[in-house]
């Protein structure tokens, strides 16, 4: 199992909404970024992803799970563009902020912290763990 992070806005796409799709899931769809495609291209069945409201409120604030690999993005009939189907898994008891995850030395090397604009993002098995405990899960 591999671990990710996506970033939606909330008002476009929010925690909630995920969760109120049960576990039918939702296409992560609408990603137009060469660098996040080709990693939802690496996710596998069962991979966690942390669900990060942008612009915001700035935190991690879900947990989430791919119940489908890469396949053709519904929202375009440009075959470059991909998406994966993830379904909420659990909210973090606590949201981590972005502010707290800069004042976390463990979390220095973070892409969230290195490629700040990236939506689609891998997380270390290592940085999984701290924000998970950060956020009470």
């Amino acid at each position: 199992m591999r671990y990710w992070l996506m970033k939606s806005e909330p008002d476009a796409f929010s925690w909630g909404g995920l969760v109120a799709k049960g576990a039918a899931g939702e296409e992560w769809d609408g990603v137009r970024n060469y660098q996040a495609r080709n990693m939802m291209r690496e996710m596998g069945m069962g991979d966690r992803v942390f669900f990060y409201h942008s612009q915001s409120d700035k935190a991690v604030v879900g947990i989430a799970e791919v119940i489908a690999t890469a396949h053709p993005d519904s929202t375009t009939d440009d075959p470059r563009w991909e998406c994966v189907d993830v379904r909420a898994v659990a909210p973090l008891k606590q949201p981590v902020t972005l502010e707290m995850c800069k004042a976390d030395p463990r979390l220095s090397e973070m892409a969230l912290l290195k490629q700040a604009r990236l939506s689609v993002q891998p997380v270390r098995p290592e940085e999984w763990a701290v924000i998970c405990d950060m956020g009470g899960v």
